[in-house]
């Protein structure tokens, strides 16, 4: 097969899409003005702002009121967790319950409230990448103040049964907080439905603009000021808004909404179609629950090919993937998501994760199962690891044919 170029890291960034763009235009070259300006031009600019707010607050089920605009996912995630647990202190109550395999914007803001004088539960996961309502509950405690569980894990595309959890804090009268970076756009997502007080999302993950996002805060929940300055976004988040980043972002969250349901039945065939090719190489296998995972997400593992290695020589032949979340790719330690399933660390360090997205073709698909088969075998040919698992030094851990 000719050679080509497959963009196959989707939940790492997304190509804008042109609606995106169109929507940002007239903000750059006309509507250009500050929202908080009381002159014409910059009214014309706060009336964008005020439509975007109430369609994004159509799509996710909530009021425009309790849509905030932020930078991005990872500063949505710090505000809410922080806002949850500064308002559970007041109350006495500081104990947080989240999952060991959760974005590193949430796991490390928890990290600093520990320090604080906070207690935090990090569930373990089943070795499908879930979590139970049930597991939940049992961890709720009279003094927890949040449960934060992300809605679709970033690397393996786990989905959480975040509906049923959301009962149960309802039911305990605990906040519930979900990271919802790769969920949003990709598979339907309701805040009222699914029982969730607040929620984070980032518009470069559905084909919108890099640098913007927005957070969900139920309202009567008391959201915390963590941008101090002026008083944009009702005085919870200052400095003059990205008007043109919010306008396209409102335009590539309408039009994945309106294609909702085609893309992920399309994507979810082309995803099972390149896990049964992948899954014939042997020592492989699926990390993460075969069904209960976003339409567009592979994450594979192959015994003895490091990951690095196999993300390089796969970019050699026009294969843009990636060994697992675009933040922690200059890290050489194994990603702690696929730790926390309880492979072992020589095995987590030899894992692809393969994103797809509406933009990619089932002529994509053809060519990655042509390609990365020969890409494993090249580099378990000058791999130390994979001589060490013929010899028997360190014993399989994978299967030597197909992956179930």
């Amino acid at each position: 097969m000719e050679k080509r170029t497959v963009y196959a890291d989707n939940a790492a960034t997304t190509a804008m899409s042109m609606r995106a763009i169109e929507a940002m235009t007239p903000c750059f070259m006309k509507i250009y003005g500050n929202p908080s300006s009381l002159h014409s031009i910059g009214q014309e600019a706060k009336e964008v702002l005020v439509d975007c707010r109430e369609r994004m607050a159509a799509r996710l089920g909530c009021k425009p009121e309790e849509i905030y605009f932020t930078s991005g996912g990872s500063e949505a995630d710090n505000q809410c967790i922080r806002s949850a647990a500064l308002l559970g202190a007041r109350k006495g109550k500081r104990h947080i319950v989240s999952t060991a395999f959760e974005h590193h914007a949430v796991l490390h803001t928890l990290d600093k409230l520990k320090k604080e004088g906070f207690e935090v539960t990090l569930l373990d996961v089943h070795n499908n990448g879930l979590i139970t309502a049930e597991e939940v509950r049992a961890a709720i405690r009279p003094d927890t103040c949040l449960v934060t569980v992300m809605y679709a894990n970033n690397e393996i595309g786990t989905i959480q049964p975040i509906r049923e959890i959301g009962r149960v804090c309802r039911e305990m009268g605990v906040i519930f907080h979900t990271d919802a970076v790769q969920a949003v756009g990709h598979i339907p997502v309701n805040v009222a439905e699914d029982n969730v007080d607040m929620l984070s999302l980032s518009a470069h993950k559905f084909h919108g603009p890099k640098g913007v996002g927005a957070l969900y805060c139920k309202k009567g929940l008391p959201l915390s000021t963590l941008i101090e300055g002026g008083a944009q976004e009702r005085g919870k988040r200052a400095g003059t808004e990205n008007i043109a980043g919010i306008a396209g972002m409102t335009a590539a969250l309408e039009e994945a909404c309106e294609h909702l349901e085609e893309n992920m039945e399309r994507l979810t065939k082309m995803r099972d179609r390149l896990i049964e090719g992948l899954k014939k190489i042997p020592y492989s296998g699926l990390n993460g629950d075969a069904k209960r995972r976003l339409p567009g997400n592979v994450n594979m593992s192959f015994e003895g090919a490091e990951g690095e290695s196999l993300i390089l020589y796969a970019s050699a032949e026009g294969i843009c993937l990636s060994s697992g979340s675009a933040c922690t790719t200059a890290s050489l330690q194994p990603s702690h998501v696929l730790m926390s399933l309880g492979l072992p660390h020589e095995v987590a360090h030899c894992s692809l994760r393969i994103t797809l997205a509406d933009t990619n073709s089932e002529e994509d698909v053809d060519y990655m199962l042509e390609k990365l088969p020969k890409v494993v075998e090249r580099v378990r040919n000058i791999s130390s690891l994979w001589d060490d698992y013929v010899s028997g030094k360190i014993p399989h851990v994978l299967g030597g044919k197909t992956q179930g």
